[in-house]
């Protein structure tokens, strides 16, 4: 812009030392140097009209980044597996089977005699063949905290349920006075299984447990569990 108008000026410039002689041609001058003022003028508005750089225009155009496409989601192939998936806290069992415990080689005497409880069933409808179990229901403080003791026997198809109405925490269990072998189911209130302990031994006081709440624990013969088919996650119907 400035080199525009030092350029019409040098046009319109009037040597000093000939004034006197170029006076008329100094006057047709200043009508041309007006015109090139006038024509400047014009040129700085255009220019401050531009747009921005070329660059500018160009990353204001860029279009926004895509989102990323949704990860497909593979399809369980059965449902103890989705409910594995969607469950909140469940333990898997072990791939391999843990070494078998042995009945109690003696056991200690009833000293009250064995209690009638309720009775119920427990059906596991995905599990292979649907297997059903009459269960003695243990609700009250004195039958939960009493449970298996004593036996010595209890026949394949049976178990017993703890139950807490509802109520899920974790849940340890001990097998004092407990003379079989067993697999302890613990349960979630929705009946999703979240954790399954597998022969647990006899006669022994040490509190065991599953990391996830429970509302109800199963106790079954040792090995029952793996034998059909029964694993975490499974859900336990309660009849």
């Amino acid at each position: 812009m400035s080199q525009f108008i030092w350029s019409m000026g040098r046009i319109a410039q009037i040597h000093p030392g000939r004034r006197n002689a170029r006076e008329p041609g100094s006057m047709r001058a200043w009508p041309l140097f007006g015109l090139c003022l006038s024509l400047a003028a014009t040129y700085a508005c255009n220019r401050a009209e531009e747009p921005h750089s070329s660059g500018d225009v160009q990353s204001a155009a860029q279009p926004l980044s895509k989102a990323p496409a949704a990860t497909e989601k593979s399809t369980p192939s059965s449902p103890s597996e989705a409910l594995q998936a969607t469950a909140k806290c469940v333990v898997p069992m072990a791939e391999e089977p843990p070494r078998r415990a042995p009945n109690a080689l003696h056991c200690p005497a009833d000293p009250d005699g064995p209690g009638e409880l309720a009775r119920g069933y427990v059906v596991f409808n995905d599990a292979p063949g649907s297997p059903r179990l009459n269960v003695e229901l243990a609700r009250t403080e004195p039958e939960k905290e009493r449970g298996l003791m004593y036996r010595t026997k209890l026949p394949d198809a049976q178990g017993m349920l703890f139950s807490w109405g509802g109520q899920e925490q974790p849940r340890t269990f001990w097998m004092h006075n407990t003379c079989i072998p067993l697999d302890m189911m613990f349960i979630a209130r929705d009946g999703t299984i979240t954790g399954i302990l597998e022969q647990v031994p006899t006669l022994n006081d040490e509190a065991r447990g599953v990391p996830c709440p429970a509302a109800y624990v199963l106790e079954v013969n040792a090995g029952w569990s793996r034998a059909h088919g029964v694993k975490s996650g499974t859900m336990v119907h309660v009849e």
